[in-house]
């Protein structure tokens, strides 16, 4: 009996540090209740295109981002984001499940820090055909810019997103179970 406590007691504890961001109720806004939203590069003049999706498919929920992604004028980039409002510092990253065209993503967090509309912290992923988990450690995102703070402070994290960019390329990319642990 105190085997079956004592697991249950762990595997509760695991549960509790695990935040869920999607929404899967009202999909078009995240636990926070901030909306989603699509950002192409042609706010600043660029000729991206894209597209952001929920799908419910068969027994699968997930969001696709679907876009062609253009450096022509300065461009470069197709997003959705949400802001979010972290009050426990206990987090320590971020993880999802990804399926895309076999190029490469990236996870764009900007802070308190980031003020100009090219600065963020960022990670990297690479995509299958299939699903994969994708687990990035906050302490290991890249800074965009030489003036912002090496390392984040999850309580200064306004919003996350996910990008394709920086190629010319046609993109493809779907996200579920948005996690921060």
């Amino acid at each position: 009996m105190k085997k079956h406590l004592l697991f249950f007691f762990l595997f509760y504890n695991i549960d509790l540090s695990a935040m869920q961001i999607i929404n899967y109720d009202n999909p078009d806004k995240n636990i926070f209740d901030y909306r989603w939203e699509l950002v192409t590069d042609q706010v600043m003049g660029g000729e991206s295109d894209g597209s952001f999706r929920f799908i419910e498919k068969n027994e699968e929920k997930f969001f696709r981002l679907n876009g062609k992604v253009s450096t022509k004028n300065n461009g470069g980039f197709i997003q959705f984001r949400s802001k979010v409002n972290l009050e426990n510092t206990d987090i320590k990253g971020l993880k999802f499940k990804v399926r895309g065209t076999g190029d490469r993503y990236f996870v764009h967090i900007r802070t308190s820090f980031t003020f100009l509309p090219w600065q963020f912290y960022s990670a990297a992923f690479d995509t299958t055909k299939n699903w994969n988990e994708i687990n990035i450690d906050f302490k290991n995102l890249d800074k965009s810019h030489i003036f912002q703070p090496s390392e984040i402070s999850v309580e200064h994290i306004n919003s996350i997103g996910f990008v394709a960019y920086g190629k010319d390329f046609d993109a493809k990319l779907d996200i579920y179970d948005i996690e921060f642990y």
